[in-house]
């Protein structure tokens, strides 16, 4: 790109403004707005729009229901006519791909449609209610988790304006299918009081769950997409979310276990802290227990009471584990790490005892390029950073739950 047109050239990213409306004040006030993380979804890999002088995207939710505006405005944009054929990126066209129907960008329509935001109340049935103090000081605030399903009256047409928040922070994200009446809807509200002192809701954040078959008649809920959104991070919402959702499936019969697809680290993170708080109560994960080791009698408790499965059951006893140990007594401390690494290594002394057998049959090039493939050298030093990866994890983890019991 030249530089005659490297000003028309901006970061999406940059110029996107996002904000969920609950008053008229919030549309002119610059601290109720966030910002995306990501926009190659929507305006392409290197996330940039060209074409525009003074470029503003205002993509503008009612709190409750989600009523979208859209605003783009802009002081000049370039002329096909005069620049030699370049033509502006439709960003309209690119945000219109993607956004529910029914959008407005006539801002007197969006403003019109905030008292009757007032009136949303939460679709589905409501699971549980708790409350919030911030750490940073402040009123208490009060959240509600609402249980959906495909069938719930009036529920997909707000989703479907819910799930586009799915492409400025979910990376690879989809929308699903919701002619697919397996899928399950969880979602967050924070109650609040008007102006007028009355009650109204705003969207928080939310979880599909999906419910696989399990032989013969039984389920097996996947968590696939949470999100919270970021005015309400740092609250503990996807916490309480996922505790909500393990509630809820507790409670049904023929469930088998609880899984996540492709957990993020920040999520998994989460999802750790979840299960090593419900676990840390039960009689197989007392202290006297873990040091001897990870036992089916801990995979047997996890799965029967909080429907936990084996893979994570173990690192529920790692983390509770480390949680007890006194690291400064070098044998109990040496034991917990030699327990973990010979975790790690399993598979790839796996992968040695394959290598053994193709020595017979493969020449030493191959062989050389084998090794390479499977991962099998410098054992050593990536057994150490994989287990220093995972101790700073557990350590993170054990931090929330001590300062958040």
């Amino acid at each position: 790109m030249s530089d005659t047109l490297s000003h028309l050239v901006v970061d999406g990213n940059e110029v996107l403004d996002l904000k969920l409306v609950r008053s008229v004040d919030d549309i002119e006030n610059e601290n109720s707005s966030f910002a995306s993380e990501m926009c190659h979804q929507v305006f392409g890999e290197n996330e940039n729009i060209f074409g525009y002088t003074d470029l503003h995207i205002k993509l503008f939710y009612s709190a409750g229901s989600l009523q979208t505006y859209l605003g783009i405005m802009y002081s000049d944009k370039i002329e096909p006519k005069k620049s030699g054929g370049l033509k502006p990126d439709d960003v309209e066209g690119a945000l219109k791909k993607v956004l529910a129907p029914g959008y407005t960008t006539n801002l007197d329509n969006f403003i019109s449609m905030l008292d009757k935001d007032k009136q949303f109340t939460p679709h589905g049935s409501l699971l549980y209610s708790f409350s919030v103090v911030p750490e940073k000081g402040g009123e208490k605030r009060t959240f509600e988790v609402y249980y959906s399903e495909t069938s719930t009256p009036g529920f997909l047409a707000y989703h479907e304006r819910l799930q586009t928040f799915l492409l400025w922070y979910v990376d690879a994200a989809s929308f699903i299918d919701v002619d697919d009446d397996q899928w399950t809807f969880f979602t967050v509200f924070e109650k609040y009081r008007t102006s007028e002192g009355e009650n109204a809701f705003a969207t928080a954040g939310y979880a599909t769950v999906y419910r696989y078959y399990g032989y013969p008649r039984h389920t097996r809920p996947r968590v696939s997409q949470v999100l919270v959104l970021p005015p309400f991070r740092k609250l503990g919402l996807c916490a309480q979310l996922l505790q909500a959702i393990y509630t809820h499936f507790l409670s049904q019969k023929g469930v088998i276990d609880i899984t996540v697809e492709d957990p993020s680290e920040d999520f998994q993170r989460i999802r750790d802290y979840v299960d090593a708080k419900n676990c840390s109560n039960l009689p197989a994960f007392q202290p006297a227990k873990l040091v001897q080791g990870f036992s089916p009698e801990m995979a047997s408790q996890a799965q029967s009471k909080y429907m936990i499965n084996k893979k994570q059951a173990r690192r529920v006893y790692e983390i509770l584990r480390l949680k007890c140990t006194n690291t400064s007594d070098e044998t109990a401390y040496l034991n917990y790490r030699l327990d973990i690494k010979n975790r790690l290594n399993a598979p790839f002394q796996k992968k040695k005892l394959e290598m053994k057998k193709l020595q017979k049959l493969l020449k030493p090039l191959e062989l050389a390029a084998t090794a390479v493939a499977l991962g099998t050298q410098d054992t050593h030093g990536r057994l150490a950073a994989q287990y220093a990866a995972l101790e700073r994890d557990y350590r993170r983890v054990i931090h929330r739950m001590e300062h958040c019991p």
